[in-house]
């Protein structure tokens, strides 16, 4: 029997005493998310984008290493070129972004450890800023999704990987990173859109065909035919939370995860999906999840990071040109 989801009533008031600044200790500028150094801000609180690194890894069940992602990321967008020809500026300019240092992870249980991430992620909407989530394996979105459920009622999931992630538990974990939008989807989403999916169970099979009005699953191997403002139809005057687990990226080019899959997306057909949905839908989070760093490919971090700002500028920026 699924767990039945209950969502708390109220978001937290820690805000209305302590600023998000107060409860939470931040990265330096030159420390943080794409590692500016000039002080653009004038303060934190000018940020409108807040990062939450949270490197949980808990129930991997191939190759480990997410609880690193955070770290590489922050680490690997300081090589990022700021200007973007898409935007003709540098974007983070029209958004700002303020960096938390990593919080201690309760590791008692996954369920604890969501718990700690849904109360993160409401003080961040709550101060009215956009959460951008890095992981850590694919758990994470089942906690940091449920003040987004309860602040829009309209919401809708946009979802990269190469798995559907649609399995209620595995290896005895109920909240298994193989079980994230089954998680999610215990909430009453209409409309969630999986796209570069390559491996799904055949247990996950009648939980998606009874669900057929709420999932619309694009699978990797139609993507030559693939008609990217369809796709994104559905979210149209829609408020969105965007996952994007990096596996949903081509083997080819992208080794540093744990549950690698060979024919997969390439930079353009994501890229090209989230920038049609951001012409018609609004943005409210994200998160990028199950990186998992090899020393040697650094391109891996470098493709996360760069993925991050793309995300946080179609969210949040318009083109100058």
């Amino acid at each position: 029997m699924t767990k039945k989801i209950v969502v708390k009533k109220k978001l937290t008031k820690n805000l209305s005493k302590k600023s998000l600044f107060d409860l939470y200790d931040f990265m330096p500028q030159k420390s943080g998310f794409l590692g500016v150094e000039e002080k653009y801000l004038k303060s934190n609180d000018d940020a409108k984008v807040i990062v939450i690194p949270f490197g949980l890894e808990k129930s991997v069940s191939y190759g480990g290493g997410t609880k690193n992602g955070p770290q590489a990321i922050i680490k690997a967008s300081h090589q990022a070129e700021l200007f973007d020809e898409e935007f003709w500026c540098e974007p983070f300019l029209q958004y700002g972004v303020a960096t938390m240092k990593a919080p201690k992870i309760n590791y008692n249980s996954v369920p604890k450890s969501l718990d700690q991430l849904e109360k993160i992620t409401a003080d961040v909407l709550e101060a009215k800023k956009f959460p951008l989530i890095l992981g850590g394996e694919h758990s994470i979105t089942a906690g940091s999704i449920r003040p987004f459920v309860q602040k829009y009622q309209d919401l809708a999931i946009l979802h990269f990987d190469a798995h559907a992630d649609l399995r209620d538990g595995y290896d005895g974990e109920h909240y298994s990173h193989a079980s994230a939008l089954r998680r999610v989807m215990d909430h009453p989403i209409s409309t969630l859109i999986s796209c570069g999916i390559r491996n799904i169970s055949a247990s996950e099979i009648p939980y998606l065909e009874s669900n057929s009005h709420r999932i619309k699953m694009h699978f990797a191997k139609d993507k030559h035919s693939w008609d990217y403002k369809k796709i994104v139809e559905p979210l149209k005057g829609r408020n969105v939370f965007l996952t994007f687990d990096i596996d949903g990226f081509d083997s080819g080019i992208m080794q540093a995860t744990g549950t690698p899959e060979p024919g997969g997306l390439l930079w353009y057909d994501a890229i090209n999906i989230i920038k049609e949905a951001s012409k018609i839908c609004n943005f409210v989070g994200a998160d990028v999840v199950e990186l998992a760093p090899v020393k040697t490919l650094h391109s891996c971090d470098f493709l996360t990071a760069k993925l991050c700002y793309k995300i946080l500028s179609f969210a949040l920026a318009k083109p100058k040109k």
